[in-house]
């Protein structure tokens, strides 16, 4: 096959950063759509031209460019014509380091200094064209989410063209679908304080996720929290689910948005924050009704918003307390959220200077408890001829009378 075919994106960065390549996609320079066809290629794309090899089912691409033609990310008009250079199409790109392509032969063709700035360890945004796709800023957060724990940082350039897209508004334009799928991805990532701070410091979580951007400045008391600032201790505990919980975006929403009530306590009351938990649910709520956040995203955070000052303090509830505190998390019907909570509440308190390294008994006690009264069930109160309505009174004590045992 004589086509010119070059490995181009990810697969091409993520060697040259020593990790393990993901996806490989390709460019082809020169062809059309009638050419790959016609050795075997199939099309695939549905806004510009992508095909799946014959034999290996690799996305190969068609070299294009693209030029604005509307507001947000969608208004774009494509151009795959076969004169569309390989360094045309490259000059598209988001960042720098996205931007090298390998030819079959191994050679590098870096027209942007993505070598560069892989070895600089910055993020760098190709051109000015990166100014007209806002879910560029996104992206730009959520690389810093994978690549902060290898050293990198964003341009100054790239910041300020970022801060510039956000005052004029751009980010407006993008979807909840495409801010939630951003987000969940860098919340699965090695360090989302990092996709936290790169928008915080460019203006645009105020936009995309401003019930996060106000814990910012908040302070708390230093005794519990000694990084005082609410936003500090969230981006804290985030990595702390990260690393507690790699992959694992539901635990890593629900460790993001527990503390939300803390921006809505009031200045004369500050640093403490009496009821933040209950006053938390309303905006978590709004964010989830927004972004149209997945139901179990959803209803994990709520129940973490909601109990985690009650599972701090387990040892201080009696036991019927804490029966009712597991049955409110429907924690007899769906076992597993328990464990969830648990995660999510030892991610708080370990999320705080000083206390990454803590122990945390009150999960264990949590997990154990929730273990006894879930070995009693309703046909060993049926076994014992009691019926009716009385099943269920008798099924809660006995639950209860397994907590108390196994504390």
């Amino acid at each position: 096959m004589s086509m010119r075919i070059y490995l181009v994106g990810g697969a091409v960065r993520d060697r040259l950063l020593g990790l393990t390549p993901g996806d490989r996609d390709y460019v082809v320079v020169g062809e059309t759509q009638a050419s790959m066809e016609a050795v075997g290629f199939r099309a695939i794309g549905l806004d510009f031209p992508v095909f799946l090899h014959p034999e290996t089912q690799d996305e190969h691409a068609l070299a294009r460019t693209e030029r604005k033609s509307g507001r947000g990310y969608r208004g774009f008009v494509v151009d795959a014509d076969p004169s569309v250079t390989l360094e045309q199409d490259l000059g598209r790109r988001d960042f720098t380091i996205n931007a090298i392509a390998e030819a079959p032969d191994g050679t590098l063709i870096d027209p942007y200094g993505g070598v560069r700035d892989i070895e600089a360890r910055v993020l760098r945004h190709v051109g000015d064209a990166f100014s007209e796709d806002p879910l560029r800023v996104l992206r730009a957060a959520r690389f810093m989410a994978r690549f902060a724990p290898f050293g990198f940082t964003v341009a100054d350039e790239t910041m300020a063209l970022m801060r510039g897209m956000v005052a004029a508004g751009e980010l407006e334009a993008l979807t909840p679908e495409r801010v939630w799928q951003e987000l969940s991805r860098a919340l699965a990532s090695k360090q989302p304080s990092a996709f936290l701070r790169t928008l915080h410091d460019c203006g645009a979580l105020a936009v995309v996720l401003p019930e996060v951007d106000a814990l910012y400045g908040v302070p708390q008391r230093a005794e519990y929290h000694p990084e005082v600032d609410t936003g500090v201790h969230q981006e804290l505990v985030s990595d702390m689910a990260a690393r507690l919980a790699p992959g694992d975006a539901l635990i890593g929403f629900a460790a993001l948005t527990h503390d939300l009530g803390k921006a809505l306590t009031p200045k004369d009351k500050l640093p403490r924050h009496i009821g933040h938990e209950h006053a938390g649910l309303k905006p978590l709520e709004g964010l989830c009704a927004r972004l149209k956040v997945p139901a179990a995203h959803r209803e994990l955070a709520v129940v973490a918003c909601r109990e985690h000052l009650n599972v701090h303090r387990i040892a201080e509830l009696r036991d019927e307390t804490l029966h009712d505190l597991i049955a409110r998390c429907d924690g007899f019907r769906k076992p597993e959220r328990i464990a969830q909570l648990a995660l999510v509440c030892e991610c708080d308190k370990r999320g705080r200077l000083g206390s990454a390294e803590d122990a945390y008994p009150q999960g264990d006690t949590l997990r154990r408890t929730h273990a006894a009264a879930l070995a009693v069930n309703a046909r060993d109160i049926a076994a014992e001829g009691i019926t009716g309505p009385a099943v269920g009174e008798a099924l809660r004590k006995a639950r209860i009378a397994a907590i108390a045992q196994s504390r």
